[in-house]
This record gives structure tokens, C-alpha cells and sequence, in this order.
């Protein structure tokens, strides 16, 4: 069997509750997205970054010991995840952020990706970047209607690359689906002014997964007991 490239990994310090397996978006090295392998590792989950590659990233998640076992994508990376989800890949759960509804747009400008000032910085530098490739189209409807397993949609609420209401509609197919909106956000929705926010839902997402039912609360929100009632 053929061993797959080896992704840029981040690993929890103790014990592991699940894996996730990044494709980045178009023209992204994997220094992209080491804030948010760093965050997610340091809440138990082992985090491995593939540069585009997508076929590499599914038969690593596949050989991976601990579950869940999640497919990431942003951006060009969305679409990737989608069309390995349609056709069966090994994964409990996939997540996508800043799906490209128009395959066929220009390169965004840094500006149009992020108003958070660290990240935009990893962008300018020569080391995050690599050749742009054509970015995949979303997979048509009915291919996204056989992903069997729960998907977790991340987008900026005021993406200029790829319109939040379009991209909603587009991805309204997939049977298991949560969207989520980052209020005012852009386009790179895991590395946004909102990074640690968007952090903390796709591990309360992870979590619910981990527990068999992603549907499952594992905290809520009550309301206070009145005063003089047991």
C-alpha cells in the first residue's frame, strides 16, 4: 500500500479524542492554519495539515487510530472535503469553512480573507503561500445528498469572495447539516478576527460528535430558578 505525503501534524500533550484532517485552501501552506492546529491540539485533538492534497488526507484519516475522525477543508479545501464525504470516504464527520460557491472567482486579496492583524500577517508572509491551482466546484446536489455523516458549515456573514446566503443554499442539500455564521466575518471563517470563537464551536461541535449523537447538547443554557421556588 502506498504511504500517503505526510501532513505538518499538531498532537495533544495527553490523551487524544479525535483527528482532523486539513486540505487547505488554494495556494496555502500549512503555516496557514498552525494557530488553529495549535488550539484544537491543545484541546485533545490530533491535527494534520495537507497543502491541497486531498487524496492524501483521506487515506491518512483512514489509517488514523483515534476517532472521530473529521475531514476539514476552507475555502478551495471545502469542496474538496464534500466530494470525499459524497463518495464514502472514512470519516465520522466533516467540517467546511468559506466554501467557494463560484469556483471561478480571482484569487481573493489578503483584505477580503481576514481583518484579524496576526493572520494577515501569516498571509504576507513567503512561507504560507505556494502556486494557486484551479480551485473544485461544490459537488452538484445530488452528490452532496449522500454524505452520510454530520457536516459543520462555517462562514464569514460578510464574505466578499463567496456570499453566506449563497453559499447556505448551495450547501443546503447535505442531509446533516449545521451552518454557521460569523457575524460581520470574511472569508478565511478559521482564521478570522473570530478564530477563537469559531475554535470554541467546532469543539463544542467535536464533542458532540465524540459522544455518538452530534445532535446531543453536552452543556445548555437554563433559566434561573425564581426566588422562593425549589
Amino acid at each position: 500500500m502506498t504511504t500517503p505525503p505526510s501532513p505538518v501534524v499538531w498532537t495533544p500533550a495527553g490523551r487524544v479524542r479525535g483527528t482532523l484532517a486539513v486540505i487547505g485552501g488554494g495556494g496555502e501552506r500549512a503555516a496557514v492554519y498552525e494557530r488553529f492546529g495549535r488550539r484544537l491540539s491543545a484541546d485533545g485533538y490530533a491535527v494534520g495539515v495537507f497543502e491541497s492534497d486531498a487524496e492524501a488526507a483521506a487515506v491518512w484519516l483512514e489509517r488514523a487510530d483515534d476517532a472521530p475522525r473529521v475531514l476539514v477543508g476552507s475555502d478551495s479545501g471545502a469542496a474538496s472535503v464534500l466530494r470525499l464525504l459524497a463518495r464514502g470516504a472514512v470519516a465520522e464527520g466533516g467540517i467546511v469553512a468559506g466554501a467557494l460557491v463560484d469556483a471561478e472567482g480571482a484569487q481573493p486579496a489578503d483584505e477580503e480573507r481576514t481583518a484579524c492583524p496576526l493572520h494577515l500577517g501569516v498571509l504576507a508572509d513567503a512561507d504560507s503561500r505556494t502556486a494557486v491551482v484551479p480551485a473544485e466546484p461544490l459537488p452538484p446536489a445530488a452528490d452532496l445528498a449522500a454524505i452520510a455523516v454530520p457536516v459543520l458549515a462555517v462562514h464569514g456573514g460578510a464574505d466578499p469572495v463567496s456570499a453566506v446566503d449563497a453559499a447556505a443554499a448551495a450547501l443546503r442539500a447535505v442531509p446533516d447539516l449545521e451552518f454557521v455564521e460569523t457575524v460581520g466575518g470574511l472569508h478565511d471563517a478559521l482564521n478570522d478576527q473570530s478564530h477563537r470563537s469559531v475554535a470554541a464551536r467546532v469543539v463544542l461541535w467535536l464533542e458532540r460528535l465524540r459522544g455518538g449523537d452530534v445532535h446531543a447538547p453536552v452543556v445548555r443554557t437554563l433559566a434561573p430558578v425564581e426566588a422562593g421556588r425549589a
